[in-house]
Parts: structure tokens; C-alpha cells; sequence
């Protein structure tokens, strides 16, 4: 995924072969998940045109995330935009120079989480034509989970993992404190100073422009945003549900209504300010 992780734990006795199970099924993630990769499930996916896919478990497991919080968000996250990604130059592809109005208007009418058809039993998505997901804003969350669950399966029940920036805490460090991590605000913004957050069975994940500039695209209008966001950090049950609400927030905010029902409980810094969710807020104070 063009990314670096890290894995700590803590465990009275260490399985034999932990690093190797680890880097094992990271590369089945890259295989399944990966648009960097050629050959992996999601970019055969991308070159089929017209007909049914059986994807395997887990690019199934990401797209039907993906589709629900597409859903749910009316569009502001989208697992179908890498015609856009590719376009803007955020992709495999490289740097391109920014296109016209024209150009991304072509490439949004071949985008779209509407264009796909899913059949969730069967793990078959129909591919229309000329689409191709990105999930970038979902799948080093998921991968963080599935490092924790791969721990946990061999006895390893304490933990902290971490892919691309996402995080996910299970567990008590060694010493009978949680993980905690510190949410670093973006430098010269108005963020006072680091939110401090245990991550007791929780997941963290940040979507922002202040480490690799602007790179957030409105998959509702091919562009980026505008709305002044530097770092949205969500806190979830889930580093998958936090990295895809946070791309969410980063692209829909200031008008969250669609994503009440899920309460995110995230930080959103812009140029002007820092606003606490309610919910997070709430866990913060208790």
C-alpha cells in the first residue's frame, strides 16, 4: 500500500513466528487491497469491464464497508473515485497537471459508488464500465484490525498496531496502562496541543493535508473540498470505521447531518479553528 507499520504487544511468552504471520498476511492485504499493485484483486477488478467479479474476503469485506459509508454520507466518501484520484495525480499514475472542468466532469460521470452493483451473499460486484475503486481512504484502517485479529488469534491479546498512520488498541501495555496515543495537531494551526487518547479495544485514524499537502477529493464534485479542513482525527470501535469516517468528515464538513446518526466522535482542525464532536467531547471528559 506504499505505507510502513508497526506492531507492539505485549504477551508473558511470544509465539513463535509472530513477524512472520504479520508480514503473511499483510501481503494477502496488498493482494486484495492494493490499486499500486497490478496484479491484485482490486486492480483486476478495475480492467474487467461488464460483468460479474467474485472479489475475495477481504476486498469484499472493505467494499461493502465502503458502500454502506457512501451511503450513508451521500457520497462524500466514495470507494469508486480512482479515475479522479488518478486524474488529480494522487494516484499510481503520478503527478499530473491539474485538469479542466471538462476533464473531471468526464472522469466523475465514469466514477461513482451509484454505478456499482453488489450482491453482498455472493461477494459479486458488477463492474459497469470504465470505473475503478481507490480505497486508500479505508484500507490501512481495515489492515490495522486485521493485524490485532491476527494477534489475538495466536494468544496475543495486548496490543498496538499500527498501518499508515491508522491505529488500533487492544488491551493494557505492560506496565497496567492503556495504549495512549497523542493526536499531534498540524503545525501552525490552531490546535492548542495534542489530544491524549487510550485505545482500550478502540481504533484512530487521521485524514488531513498538513504531512502530504492537499490531496482530498468531493467525490460529489471531482474537486477538491474548499472548506478550509487541515486534519480531521476520528476515534471509533474500528480503525476501518475511523479512517473512512475521517476521509468523510475531512470531504462533507461543515455539514455533518448525514453522518449524525453514526456520532462520530472526531476532531476537525481547519484554518480557523478546532472543533470537538459531542461524542468525542464526551469520552474526553469521562
Amino acid at each position: 500500500m506504499g505505507t510502513t507499520w508497526r506492531v507492539l504487544y505485549a504477551a508473558r511468552h511470544s509465539p513463535d513466528g509472530v513477524r512472520t504471520q504479520v508480514e503473511a498476511r499483510l501481503a494477502e492485504l496488498v493482494a486484495a487491497l492494493s490499486h499500486w499493485e497490478a496484479d491484485s484483486a482490486l486492480c483486476r477488478f478495475n480492467r474487467s469491464a461488464g460483468e460479474w467479479v467474485t472479489l475475495p474476503r477481504d476486498l469484499a469485506r472493505v467494499v461493502d464497508a465502503g458502500l454502506h459509508l457512501a451511503k450513508l454520507s451521500g457520497g462524500a466518501f466514495d470507494p469508486a473515485i480512482g479515475a479522479l484520484v488518478d486524474l488529480w495525480g494522487f494516484g499510481p499514475p503520478g503527478p499530473m497537471p491539474d485538469p479542466d472542468d471538462a476533464v473531471v466532469e468526464a472522469a466523475r460521470t465514469r466514477s461513482g459508488w451509484q454505478r456499482l452493483d453488489w450482491d453482498r451473499d455472493a461477494r459479486r460486484l458488477r463492474q459497469p464500465g470504465g470505473l475503478q475503486l481507490d480505497l486508500s481512504g479505508i484500507a490501512k484502517g481495515y489492515a490495522a484490525d486485521e493485524l490485532a485479529d491476527l494477534l489475538a488469534g495466536t494468544g496475543i491479546a495486548h496490543c498496538l498496531v499500527e498501518v499508515g498512520g491508522e491505529l488500533v488498541g487492544r488491551g493494557i501495555r505492560p506496565d497496567g496502562e492503556p495504549w495512549w496515543v497523542d493526536l499531534e495537531p498540524p503545525t501552525g494551526s490552531l490546535a492548542p496541543a495534542p489530544l491524549r487518547i487510550a485505545l482500550h479495544g478502540l481504533g484512530v485514524a487521521t485524514s488531513g493535508t498538513y504531512v502530504r499537502g492537499a490531496h482530498s477529493i468531493d467525490p460529489r464534485t471531482g474537486h477538491a473540498p474548499g472548506n478550509g479542513v487541515v486534519s480531521v482525527s476520528v476515534v471509533a470501535k474500528s480503525a476501518m470505521a475511523a479512517d473512512a469516517l475521517a476521509t468523510a468528515i475531512a470531504v462533507a464538513w461543515p455539514d455533518l447531518s448525514m453522518l449524525q446518526p453514526l456520532k462520530p466522535a472526531a476532531r476537525i482542525v481547519t484554518h480557523t479553528a478546532e472543533i470537538l464532536t459531542t461524542p468525542l467531547q464526551a469520552m474526553l471528559d469521562g
